[in-house]
């Protein structure tokens, strides 16, 4: 069945619906990293100290992917035995609640402690949420497409990160350049936030739309079946059983890619506007330009995969990224705009030879009845030791050591890793869903 083309029209909403889920999500989600850089240190962390402020606002921002295990977890598990389709809608229901509650959340200078405490939460919620997303977006079209191509369309969910990322970036560096440094601080950073409630209105209207995976029912059907005879373990039992080889694969070749992405978007905000003393929008506006170049190029490193397979396309993101690191401080270092811009685009552009065929790589690495769980569950936990401490471990070197130099070795030993995992992994370019099926039916026996 999955190397069956389906049908254009039904297949395009499919890639759609994931595409435009995943941008709401990962807008929600990289709004409030921005924030946490330029706004939030001032409005729920106040301190003399920036650095420190900052590192306290990252703390918060940090508290998002320690969540996302446990969503990968819970969603994982319901979207293993319901399907793929509920859990979508669930997932974006919960994060575009908690991101337009955010937005009206009183200050410290307002309540207090509670503030931040309010926030932490919040942030919590997000991340629970955004940890169901991905497995569930990726997964339901890589089960709709063909063996063929499914490197290049599993790869548009992933667009969906920089292109909500895009979103975000733009929405706060217009309302910065059009407002003052004291309304913006007072209520221009909720407009965001609020916005997110509009978005999350088309997003369901899309997904609700979208037929349930055809690979999940016909596994499903046959679990029914086998019910009578063999009492079905529940999924997260299986993987951490029968996969824990390629859960720990799918983890270390998340290292360089998360690590890289969040010192690239995130840190850099922090490194521009503190370390070199320039404006808001000068890292903003960088960001911006370089993702929209990231999310052209993320589908076409997925067909690169779909032609010289999962692994080669990976590592050289890995490897591009470890030699990118060190003249990516030099140009932000410049100060100037335009070498700033050429750093964080071809720091994400060699970040998409990663991120693009990612969704497939990790899909074809499970079988049907664990995908989402297993999926889930390699990406979610590289979060907390990946992306969750980037931008808290690049800012307590740069306040310790006052250089870049170890934030550039601390990246590239993320790289080494990834590396060391990628080559560990058999190559799964064009492999059968249904196949790995049959294998897990096997190994289980």
């Amino acid at each position: 069945m999955s190397n069956t083309a389906p049908p254009r029209r039904g297949f395009a909403k499919v890639v759609i619906g994931s595409l435009v889920g995943t941008t709401i999500e990962w807008y929600d989600f990289f709004l409030y990293g921005s924030a946490a850089a330029i706004v939030f240190n001032k409005l729920f962390f106040p301190t003399e100290d920036a650095l420190t402020g900052t590192l306290l606002a990252f703390l918060t921002y940090a508290v998002g992917f320690l969540a996302r295990p446990l969503g990968g977890l819970v969603f994982g598990h319901y979207g293993d035995k319901l399907g793929r389709k509920k859990l979508l809608v669930l997932s974006l229901v919960l994060m575009g609640g908690a991101t337009f509650a955010m937005g009206l959340l009183p200050t410290y200078a307002a309540i207090g402690v509670g503030a931040p405490l309010l926030l932490t939460f919040l942030r919590l919620v997000q991340g629970f949420a955004l940890g169901g997303e991905w497995g569930g977006a990726v997964l339901i079209v890589s089960e709709h497409g063909s063996a063929e191509r499914r490197g290049f369309w599993a790869s548009w969910p992933q667009a969906g990160a920089p292109m909500g990322n895009l979103l975000a970036t733009a929405v706060l560096a217009v309302l910065s350049s059009v407002q003052s440094e004291e309304a913006f601080l007072s209520w221009g950073w909720r407009v965001p936030f609020l916005l997110s409630g509009a978005l999350v209105l088309v997003g369901l209207w899309i997904r609700l739309s979208v037929s349930e995976s055809p690979i999940f029912l016909a596994a499903q059907a046959k679990a029914d079946a086998d019910a009578v005879k063999v009492k079905e373990q529940p999924p997260i039992v299986t993987v951490l059983r029968d996969h824990r080889r390629e859960v720990l694969i799918a983890m270390g070749a998340r290292m360089a890619e998360n690590v890289s992405y969040y010192v690239i978007t995130a840190f850099i905000l922090v490194y521009l506007s503190v370390e070199l003393g320039l404006s808001r929008s000068t890292g903003l506006n960088a960001v911006l330009i370089a993702s929209a170049a990231h999310l052209v190029t993320i589908p076409l490193w997925g067909a690169l995969s779909d032609r010289i397979g999962r692994r080669a396309t990976y590592l050289v993101g890995a490897v591009g990224i470890g030699v990118w690191m060190f003249p990516f401080f030099w140009l932000l270092d410049t100060k100037s705009f335009w070498p700033i811009t050429l750093a964080v685009t071809v720091g994400l552009v060699l970040h998409g030879a990663m991120y693009g065929p990612q969704a497939a790589f990790f899909s074809e690495l499970f079988g049907t009845k664990v995908r989402y769980s297993g999926a889930s569950i390699g990406y979610q936990l590289a979060s907390i030791a990946a992306g969750a401490l980037a931008p808290i471990i690049a800012t307590a070197l740069l306040r310790d050591f006052g250089s870049s130099f170890p934030i550039v070795l601390y990246v590239l030993a993320m790289c080494v890793v990834t590396v060391v995992a990628v080559l560990a992994a058999r190559e799964t370019k064009g492999a059968s869903l249904s196949r790995a099926d049959a294998e897990q039916a096997a190994v289980s026996a």
